[in-house]
């Protein structure tokens, strides 16, 4: 079976100029709502505009300035037809004087020189286009004129055969030419001025509240607090959807408090309970069955403290400017202890807008899960385009790419890449990716060039 040329979606799309047309259109339209309303405003202004510009110099100016070339040539015609039918010796005063009084023509007879050289026609011009129309048609006779330059007033020449002279005309031009014409086309564009000025500062006004509302949206997604001037206000369904927003917000936050409640009367209950069990254990004698229950209890504690974290998330905790160089210091110490080799690089004046305390976890969940199976770590941060990166690089035996999505599920633990007999409650990396995607950012997981594991963390700054 041949296979068609248009099959492919790259030759398609080369084949087809509309489609390539339409996706230049689409990049270069303006992305946001205000934008967009302008040009849904501003476009059809202009092309009614446009409309009724053409059909006025089609129809209402054409027309007028045929209309008075007309008039203006047959003047001419009349002089030319006076001066051959009754020549004169003299120098034609009589002519000259009827023309100028009544006609409104400065006209003079000259010698049968040749013409001056034919000046460059005007690129968009109705009345050098019309009287040239009306002389050939109503005089006949070899002309020249010249209708370019910033003069009031026409120059034309026409060459006489009775007597073998060459009559020049002076008319103004306001006597060929609709000269006021303009006056239409400066107001309808004045008027069009004012009216897309009223629609902006109106557009404005309208579009501000749905930009204050995206604003808060994207504010409590980060987990920070919104605006000082956020409240209801705009047209009805902004309103709506504001209210909608707000009932949302307290609903998440009202559903956040009672979980943290809950877990932490349940810790309070299960911590009297291990108390107990550790006072118990400290009143018998110390042997290996004691010692293996007391590592049991600890281990219990480290457990419900990691669900209570989990389950808390620093939902009542205030954003605020960190130092990120100072955060990722904070770890050198530890491993030191742990006799870990640790590298840190990151600009000195790096700082991110965060909670500090969830911040700070996250770094230490991710920098614990290193140190727990790899013997170095590599930290990088970097920022772009407005997000803060940090990459963790550790030399551990990694994660099978199948299972980096598991990973950040609450309680799980693998078996086969990460050693379960270190210990943990499976809850580190789901806490560091709540905490990164509350801030409005992620964690992703990769291969890491050091032949273990690489988190890849983006928060915006």
């Amino acid at each position: 079976m041949v296979a068609n040329q248009y099959d492919f979606p790259g030759i398609r799309d080369r084949a087809n100029p509309l489609r390539q047309f339409s996706r230049w259109i689409a990049r270069r339209m303006p992305k946001g709502l205000y934008g967009r309303s302008l040009i849904i405003i501003i476009a059809p202004m202009v092309l009614l505009q446009s409309v009724v510009a053409f059909v006025f110099m089609e129809r209402h100016w054409q027309m007028v300035t045929e209309r008075l070339s007309k008039a203006v040539t047959a003047d001419i015609a009349a002089i030319i037809e006076t001066i051959e039918t009754y020549p004169q010796d003299a120098e034609y005063e009589q002519i000259a004087r009827i023309a100028n009084e009544s006609l409104g023509l400065n006209v003079a007879i000259l010698d049968p020189d040749p013409f001056p050289p034919p000046a460059s026609k005007p690129f968009f011009s109705i009345l050098d286009d019309v009287l040239r129309d009306e002389i050939t048609a109503q005089i006949g006779r070899p002309f020249w004129i010249d209708t370019v330059g910033d003069s009031n007033l026409l120059e034309i020449r026409i060459r006489l055969e009775q007597p073998d002279k060459v009559l020049r005309i002076f008319a103004k031009r306001s006597q060929a030419y609709a000269s006021n014409s303009h006056i239409f086309l400066v107001w309808m564009v004045g008027t069009s001025l004012v009216l897309l000025l009223i629609a902006i500062l109106f557009l404005r006004n309208q579009i501000r509240p749905i930009q204050i509302l995206a604003e808060s949206a994207e504010r409590f997604g980060k987990g920070r607090q919104l605006p000082n001037d956020f409240r209801l206000r705009g047209a009805r369904e902004v309103r709506q959807a504001s209210l909608a927003f707000l009932q949302m917000r307290e609903r998440i936050e009202r559903q956040m408090e009672q979980r943290t409640a809950m877990l932490t009367g349940v810790s309070h209950d299960l911590r009297t309970v291990l108390t107990r069990f550790k006072l118990q254990l400290a009143l018998d004698e110390e042997n290996a069955e004691i010692r293996e229950l007391q590592n049991d209890v600890d281990e219990m504690q480290k457990m419900l403290q990691g669900y209570i974290d989990f389950a808390r998330g620093e939902s009542g905790e205030e954003a605020d400017e960190i130092a990120v160089s100072e955060v990722l210091a904070r770890h050198e110490n530890e491993a030191s202890l742990r006799e870990k080799a640790f590298q840190v690089d990151c600009p000195k004046g790096l700082k991110i807008r965060a909670k500090p305390n969830a911040f700070s976890r996250l770094v230490a969940n991710l920098v614990a899960n290193a140190f727990r199976h790899a013997s170095s770590l590599n930290i990088a941060a970097s920022l772009d385009a407005g997000w803060l990166t940090l990459i963790f690089d550790d030399d551990g035996p990694g994660i099978p790419s199948e299972a980096r999505d598991d990973v950040f599920k609450p309680f799980v633990r693998l078996d086969e890449a990460r050693n379960q007999d270190e210990g943990g409650t499976g809850l580190g990396l789901s806490i560091a990716r709540d905490i990164a995607r509350n801030h409005g950012g992620d964690i992703e997981l990769d291969e890491s060039p050091k032949g273990g594991l690489r988190a890849i963390v983006k928060l915006p700054m």
